[in-house]
């Protein structure tokens, strides 16, 4: 019917969805289009999907990408991408891998020689001219980030209780896991072949395995590989809440029965103090917070939050998380609305419409699948991501529903980890990912953390590889250890080039607790200096917490620093104000600075903002003005003429 209207000439544009097209794709594909356009093009990034297919059948001289994230989680992500939009502009995939691709993944290693990060250095800006020309980036800072109070983003690490770290660690001795640990190892039987190549390719004696191959009792062309997946999502649920392992009743018998022997395997002598093996349906017991560190920890957060009128929006990617966190709340007594992919469309926007209007409404519980996009919640200025995701783009996504185009007060998002879990492990390749992302489409500089290279089996390091997943890390704090060891080694290829382009080094730029609203509750919101008097008073609230280490997620990875708004950054600073600061580490110690130094902090940067404005003849209400409205190389020249008079002393 549509393409007999198209050649009538009876419409002039057409309207699809992705999936829609997927489907119709062959009908649509003999219309020749004068112009098409794509929005949320980053869905073209793989080559081998049914979508990418069929989109490029489209015959049309003009075809547009409309995204945020062109990249999300590898390079060659962007080739896809761009060589829908422009075929051939990046040259052939082959070339693209090697010439692009390998040498800046190589040239981000830890360890890499200074002629891969040369070379990689190269590339990077060679990359960068010629997205130029195919590229046209408006970036939220750029746009209307004067307009905005800015947003920080914090990620939290939070101890697992004592009952999940044993739970934990019976899940990485059960025999599935231990087939995918050993599979390399040479095979027992004498054989000289390893053991996923001779006698273990298979885990009868598993209790997952057994499952998946119930109608195939010799296991499938992929063992043992076809465990990953599952093993994963155990290991995951075990780090947010040990109700999640426990049987569903709405599942089907088999897999209850199939939980239910799961359940008794890792729990073990602990069955009785997890509350037994069935699914808990006392309103008490899920929303207690004692056997789960993340609850423990978002319960003193949510506390302190409500009761300086702030409003939150708590996102989960499980349904059975979400419940758990609903009961939470009722229990608590807070006001919330709640979406998920249960909740009617026609029903959805009347739900935004009532938390953005209604004072009384305190918290949104939602989805992060369902409700991770396309929502407006401007009304909320704290915002929790309780379980990340392998893919960055998600999180920050969900994180954007409050930060964006209407929002009037400073958001400040709460990454919500366990610690020495799987969990730890997801962050970092999140921050991997992120950092290729900065390298490959901004041109940026990168901090080099990691050893591990992505699809590499030679440079799996510490982030790639089956044994990396399920390697046990629950007496150590993962992240925090290979931040360290970055700072001591001294990378000073990444340090000059940091400071070159005026990028702030991890823990430089924390505010203090009352900013955040979090009086003497959590380090992660602390300005640590080396000579607190508070350190005794503060270590015991910390710990009652939970909270073992945190760190913003834009010191780690070297996003613009405008985000966090654009006025005080534009400020030059006294000398006396560069008080010696460290990041929250796992060795380093919870001081904070006291009420009386943040007040004279302040008073020091208002005098100090006077003198800049005194400088340019300006009252101090007009240079406001003018920071707001001039461009960043007015501000740059600004601030490098009054360093200079002020170094001549007149």
């Amino acid at each position: 019917m549509i393409y007999e209207k198209l050649e009538a000439h009876a419409v002039e544009i057409v309207i699809t969805s992705f999936d829609t097209y997927r489907i119709q794709g062959s009908i649509l594909s003999e219309v020749k289009w004068e112009i098409v356009i794509v929005d949320e093009a980053h869905r073209l990034k793989n080559e081998k999907s049914k979508l990418y297919g069929a989109c490029l059948e489209i015959k049309t001289p003009k075809r547009f990408g409309l995204t945020g994230t062109v990249m999300q989680n590898k390079i060659m992500e962007l080739f896809n991408v761009l060589d829908w939009v422009a075929p051939g502009c990046l040259g052939t995939r082959e070339h693209f891998r090697e010439f692009y691709d390998e040498p800046l993944k190589h040239g981000q290693r830890s360890t890499a020689s200074k002629r891969f990060v040369r070379v990689a250095d190269e590339r990077k800006q060679h990359l960068a001219a010629v997205l130029e020309r195919y590229m046209l980036r408006r970036t939220k800072e750029e746009t209307i980030g004067h307009l905005m109070m800015g947003k920080e983003d914090n990620v939290v690490f939070c101890a697992m209780s004592e009952l999940q770290k044993r739970v934990y660690r019976r899940m990485l001795q059960l025999p599935d896991i231990q087939c995918l640990i050993n599979k390399d190892l040479p095979c027992s039987c004498g054989s000289p072949l390893t053991q996923v190549e001779c006698c273990k390719r298979t885990a009868p004696n598993g209790i997952i395995w057994p499952y998946l191959h119930r109608d195939n009792p010799d296991g499938c062309d992929s063992c043992p590989f076809c465990l990953v997946l599952p093993c994963l999502v155990k290991l995951q649920q075990i780090s947010n809440h040990l109700e999640l392992i426990k049987p569903n009743s709405k599942d089907d018998p088999d897999k209850q029965r199939k939980d239910s022997e799961f359940a008794s395997a890792v729990f073990g002598p602990d069955i009785d103090l997890a509350g037994g093996k069935t699914h808990s349906e006392s309103f008490m017991g899920l929303s207690d917070a004692k056997h789960c560190g993340k609850m423990r920890a978002l319960e003193k957060l949510m506390l302190s939050w409500v009761s300086h009128g702030d409003k939150v929006l708590l996102f989960s990617y499980s349904v059975r998380m979400l419940d758990i966190l609903e009961k939470f709340l009722i229990r608590k007594g807070y006001c919330f609305s709640r979406l998920d992919g249960s909740t009617p469309t026609n029903l959805r926007q009347s739900l935004v419409d009532d938390f953005n209007s209604s004072p009384s409404k305190q918290v949104f519980l939602i989805s992060t699948r369902a409700g991770g996009l396309g929502l407006n919640l401007v009304s909320a200025n704290r915002v929790v991501i309780f379980d990340p995701n392998w893919n960055p783009a998600q999180d920050l996504q969900a994180q954007d529903r409050s930060f964006r185009f209407g929002q009037k007060r400073h958001v400040v998002v709460f990454r919500l980890l366990a610690a020495g879990s799987l969990e730890e492990l997801v962050y970092s390749r999140q921050v991997y990912k992120q950092q290729l992302s900065n390298i490959a489409v901004s041109g940026k500089m990168e901090k080099r953390y990691f050893e591990g290279v992505q699809d590499c089996k030679e440079f799996q390091g510490e982030l790639f590889g089956i044994c990396n997943l399920f390697r046990d890390i629950s007496d150590k704090l993962f992240t925090s250890e290979i931040i360290e060891l970055h700072e001591k080694q001294g990378d000073q290829h990444g340090h000059s080039l940091s400071m070159k382009h005026g990028l702030t080094e991890p823990g430089n730029n924390f505010t203090s607790l009352e900013e955040e609203g979090i009086t003497h509750s959590s380090q992660s919101e602390t300005r640590v200096c080396n000579n607190s008097v508070t350190d005794k008073a503060s270590k015991p609230v910390l710990e009652d917490m939970g909270i073992v280490y945190a760190h913003r997620n834009e010191d780690v990875v070297n996003v613009r620093a405008g985000i966090r708004g654009k006025i005080n950054n534009s400020i030059p600073q006294d000398d006396r104000l560069s008080q010696p600061c460290v990041l929250l580490t796992r060795r380093s110690k919870p001081d904070v600075i006291g009420k009386e130094n943040v007040s004279s902090i302040n008073d020091q940067k208002r005098r100090q903002f006077s003198l800049v404005a005194e400088f340019m003849g300006m009252g101090d209400l007009e240079f406001s003005k003018w920071l707001l409205s001039a461009t960043p190389l007015e501000r740059e020249r600004a601030l490098r003429d009054y360093k200079k008079r002020k170094e001549k002393g007149t």
